[in-house]
Formats: structure tokens, sequence, C-alpha cells
């Protein structure tokens, strides 16, 4: 069975890939809506990123949560592009919230962003204890660049974390050069602003960046340069919440310092630990939120950004561009293993998982 794709708008994009938001329809005609991610035609030809791009997809694979943002299809068209198909979160990301409070001279109640937290606890310790689903030997997945445009926040109150495309599980090969720092520099954890070997705790230092700047409505780690940025990671000096926001209670400042100690080993020991000390204080605390909560947040975000973007004429003949190779694209996870696509040079079930690769690399580490 074979799934076409039409785009009906740019979402948005980085140095790296760009966003579009289409429509899958299989050969029966069914419809549902999708967020296809296009690596930059001018990377295709760089083999490291296509690698890791890759390398997303097949962990991407794996990963099916209900706080994760799902991957349904990866394919190749003809120019030798790629494009990643994913669940589309009709929502906004937790950066445009966070702006859209910072326009409006607020912050986000500490209910909310607890509850934000929380939910992200369980799409990390899902993926940080995921094991191969054929061998269970365990994949130590991390994510990397827990970051605020990587939180989909949906009209609906869900909160689901995006792009797994720094992840780094043991069964990936090793792609980047030793000491090379990935991820936002303004979200990396010490070790990994050091350059050193890292693990899932480095997503918990995450979390714990995120808490700090919604509780106080400013950044932590953010200098003129990266450099200086990066420097400001390494040291992890950490000002005190409860002193800029009188709400925030030493005991929740003191959960918040926890998640970003510098040493790896006096930090919360996992995303679920993190998670239950925010539950813990959330429910002695009487901080009642649910996703209906969220959901407020989010359509009120979702139309002002709605009155921005017609603002701001669409880019047809792009559109149009990316839609004629959207058109030439073939399922790779329908066709059988092996099978040509004329003309689309598609990939193969068996290039996209190799079981035997991977439990050679596990077995390596």
């Amino acid at each position: 069975m074979q799934a076409r794709y039409t785009i009906l708008e740019r979402l948005g994009g980085g140095g790296q890939a760009e966003v579009f938001k289409g429509v899958a329809e299989s050969i029966q005609g069914f419809k549902k809506p999708v967020a296809i991610k296009r690596v930059l035609p001018n990377l295709t030809n760089n083999s490291k990123f296509v690698a890791m791009f890759l390398d997303e997809a097949r962990l991407s694979l794996f990963l099916q949560h209900a706080n994760i943002v799902q991957v349904f299809d990866i394919s190749k068209a003809p120019d030798g592009t790629y494009f990643l198909v994913m669940e589309f979160v009709d929502g906004v990301d937790l950066k445009a919230l966070i702006e859209r409070m910072t326009a409006r001279r607020r912050r986000l109640e500490l209910a909310h962003s607890v509850y934000v937290i929380l939910e992200c606890c369980k799409a990390l310790h899902y993926a940080h204890t995921l094991d191969h689903p054929e061998t269970g030997v365990p994949l130590h997945i991390v994510h990397r660049d827990v970051s605020p445009p990587n939180i989909m926040l949906s009209k609906n109150g869900e909160v689901k974390v995006v792009d797994f495309g720094l992840a780094k599980a043991n069964s990936q090969a090793e792609i980047t050069d030793p000491g090379v720092v990935k991820g936002k520099f303004a979200y990396l954890s010490p070790e990994a602003a050091w350059g050193r070997e890292i693990d899932h705790r480095t997503d918990v230092f995450a979390l714990g960046i995120l808490l700090w700047e919604m509780f106080t409505g400013r950044r932590l780690f953010y200098a003129d340069t990266p450099l200086e940025t990066v420097e400001l990671v390494r040291q992890a000096r950490v000002p005190s919440i409860t002193a800029q926001n009188p709400n925030v209670l030493p005991e929740l400042d003191a959960i918040v310092r926890k998640a970003l100690a510098r040493d790896p080993d006096e930090r919360y020991q996992s995303a679920a630990d993190l998670g239950d000390a925010l539950a813990q204080y959330q429910f002695a605390h009487g901080m009642k939120v649910t996703s209906r909560d969220i959901a407020t947040l989010v359509r009120e975000a979702k139309a002002d950004g709605e009155r921005d973007k017609k603002a701001v004429p669409q880019t047809s003949l792009i559109d149009a561009l990316i839609h004629d190779e959207l058109a030439r694209l073939t399922s790779v996870l329908d066709e059988p293993s092996g099978a040509a696509v004329p003309g689309a040079q598609a990939l193969t079930t068996t290039d996209l998982i190799d079981t035997q690769a991977w439990a050679t690399d596990l077995d390596d580490d």
C-alpha cells in the first residue's frame, strides 16, 4: 500500500531541517494530518548528517508513547532529499507558549509548569529505559536536546516530546568526532558542555533548566556568544529561584537545584525520580492541573499565532516545489523489503532496521 503526501503549509525550520504540515492519503482514500520533516537539500551531501538523520528514523520507529511524537514513515525523494513523516500535533511548542506569556509580562503559573515537566518526565523515562523489542537489550536512549522548541503542547492539552534527532543509543553508530558538542548550547548539561560521556541524567539536567526558566521568566544559561554560554553551563551556577519569584517555596527551589546539580551523581538519578519529587510537591500543595488547563493556554497561544501568520504571506513557490517532491514519494514502511521503487530510490526496511548490526554495536560498547 502506498501513501501519498500533500503539503499544506510550512510550520517552521532551523539550520538542519524544516517541517511542514501535510496530509497522508492511503490507496483506499483514508486521510490524516501529518507533520513532514525535510532535511535541507544542502545537507544531503553530508554523509555524517544523513547518517544521523537515519539514526533518528531507526530510533523513532521504536518510540511509541503517549508523550512522544510518533514517527509513521521514512522516505527519500528522487533528488536525494530525506523526509520523516510524523504525527501532527495541532498546537504550539513550549517556546511559543513562553514567548506569548513573556510578551504579556507574565509567567506560566507554577502548577502549569510542574504539570508540563511531569509529562516530559514520563516520556523521557520511557525512552531512557526502553529495551530492544527483539533482543531485550537496553537501548540507553538519551534525547540530548530537551529544550522548549522540542516540547509540543496540543490544543487538547497533551504534552509531547519531539525530535530525538540528536539522541544517542548504544545501537547507533558513533558518527560525531570526539568532544563535539551537540544540542542547543543553553540547554546542555555540564558534562556535555565539556564533551564528556553522557547518559540519561543529561536530560534530567535539561528538565531542571526548563523548570528554572519557567519559574523565573528568565534564561538560566545565556550569554552573548555560544562559547560564553557553554562556559556558563560548565560552571552550572544556579541563582535562587525564590529570590526572583517569591511564589516558589524553598522546597520547590530545592527540587530544581537537585536536578541542576553539576555532578550527575548528585542529581535525580532518573527522569522518573524527578517526576516523583514534582508529583509529591504537587499533591502536597494542592496544585490541581489537568490537560484541560493546558488546552486553554494552548488555544489562546495558537489563536495569537494564527493572527500573526495572516500578516505574513506564505511562499507559494517553495510550497509548490515541496509538493512536487512529496507527490513522488513512496512509503518506505509499506513497501516489501528490497522492493524497487521506480524513480524514488526508496529505502528498504532492511536499510532502516538492521538488528544484527545493532547487536554487534551493543556488544562493542
